[in-house]
């Protein structure tokens, strides 16, 4: 059985869904919400569990045999960032301890892009070295404690560790008017008959469709063997919101969507995640291009509020 902390969340939810795809047993945890997404309906073992219970953690992976992990629960910083940071680490710890007790083959867990900030490329790859940097917000700080905590967490036990730098992820079960990306409020305003906010046309960089990153994240987890510890998960094709204006006039036909000329920082490239690794040691390739992205979108929304 393959245990999927926060399931039930947008990136949970679509990895669940690839590895019963796959032919996998899954058991999913779920927190705050209840609501099984369609396409898990049946499919799926859901289980409520607050992470930072590290009994009632236990109790489960031992009811259900778990023997691997894909930790992806995580909270959103309110006004007080150690409160975050307390129950995220909490929850992370009892999940390697989880992964310890049950000696799982592969302990998968959610680590960010933004651990990148810094890096002066536009390609971004695992062999850079990480800077130390002024991080841009909490949880991309927690999400580059991540590694070294799991990585060492895990040394000597057996299990192998899988640190998932997942990038700009959207799609189905997202927030459509999210904070964290621009990409479902565009075309939650399209598809309101509004004209959205011009952004600059020139930005952009990284993003990938959930399903392919679900998809994604599946492979890395179900691999017979990987010798990596690190991958970058995203789509590997950088976009422009040119790129997105157009895919999304091709799907929800109307006059041309505003566009601001250039990019907002000036002249240059926009920073993207480069999948090769991933795509040579799974043979992961997106199914998504941006057109197909948004045409599967607009369709999810036609029966779904997000």
């Amino acid at each position: 059985m393959i245990l999927v902390t926060g399931g039930l969340g947008m990136i949970g939810a679509h990895t669940a869904r690839a590895l019963a795809d796959l032919g996998h047993r899954v058991v999913v945890t779920t927190h705050r919400r209840t609501e099984v997404p369609s396409f898990l309906a049946g499919r799926v073992t859901v289980e409520p569990l607050d992470v930072t219970d590290r009994d009632a953690f236990l109790a489960l992976a031992a009811r259900h045999d778990v023997g691997d992990i894909v930790h992806l629960a995580g909270g959103i910083p309110g006004e007080d960032p150690l409160d975050f940071f307390r129950t995220d680490t909490t929850g992370l710890l009892n999940a390697l301890e989880v992964a310890r007790v049950r000696r799982v083959r592969r302990f998968a867990v959610a680590g960010s892009l933004g651990v990148y900030a810094g890096r002066p490329e536009s390609r971004w790859h695992e062999e850079l070295a990480l800077p130390a940097a002024d991080l841009p917000h909490p949880i991309v700080a927690f999400k580059k404690a991540v590694e070294p905590l799991t990585t060492q967490g895990l040394r000597g036990s057996g299990v192998q560790p899988v640190v998932l730098r997942i990038g700009s992820i959207w799609g189905p079960l997202m927030d459509p008017e999210s904070p964290f990306n621009h990409i479902p409020p565009y075309i939650s305003a399209v598809l309101r008959g509004e004209s959205p906010p011009p952004p600059h046309a020139g930005d952009g960089g990284d993003s990938c469709y959930a399903p392919d990153a679900g998809r994604a994240i599946a492979l890395l987890t179900t691999a017979r063997a990987l010798p990596h510890t690190t991958y970058n998960v995203s789509s590997g094709r950088p976009f422009t919101n040119r790129d997105l204006a157009e895919a999304v006039r091709a799907i929800v036909p109307g006059p041309p969507l505003d566009l601001l000329p250039g990019r907002s920082g000036g002249p240059g490239d926009n920073p993207f995640l480069d999948i090769a690794r991933l795509t040579r040691d799974t043979g992961f390739e997106p199914a998504f291009d941006l057109v197909k992205a948004v045409a599967d979108y607009v369709a999810w929304r036609a029966s779904n509020p997000r």
